[in-house]
């Protein structure tokens, strides 16, 4: 009785560390149709340091099973934008995007934050480009 209830706990233990990497999610940055990337051109503009935190971030989300929202967050009123937060110092960053599926996420537009709230502009780019994504991606 005592060897199968060990069994069962290494293959639970096992199953749990499998679901867990099954979570892994895909981090993406969009790209016009002209191959322009917005969110690449954004990243090549920052410090190596600022950079290396924006990375550090992208790979949280990438890898945690559970983001917590000072990383990863829904925009309220929004076609389902969502913003990784970043902060390096004394700057803030923002770069917004969408899921495609369960675990891609399509980073679309990045800027540094200067006020309290997102702009409507900024929330209307990444929702355009959104639209596009899906209209060229059919």
């Amino acid at each position: 009785m005592d060897c199968c209830r060990k069994n069962n706990t290494r293959l639970d233990k096992v199953n749990l560390y499998v679901n867990i990497i099954d979570m892994n999610r895909e981090i993406l940055f969009y790209e016009t149709a002209s191959g322009y990337c917005p969110v690449e051109d954004f990243l090549d503009s920052l410090s190596p340091k600022q950079a290396q935190k924006v990375t550090w971030v992208l790979r949280l989300i990438e890898e945690l099973p559970r983001i917590p929202s000072s990383y990863l967050k829904k925009l309220v009123n929004t076609d389902d934008i969502w913003e990784v937060r970043i902060a390096s110092g004394n700057n803030i960053y923002r770069l917004l995007g969408f899921f495609d599926g369960p675990k891609l996420i399509v980073l679309n537009h990045a800027f540094q934050k200067k006020t309290q709230k997102v702009s409507q502009k900024d929330i209307k780019i990444a929702e355009h480009r959104k639209k596009d994504y899906f209209k060229r991606r059919r």
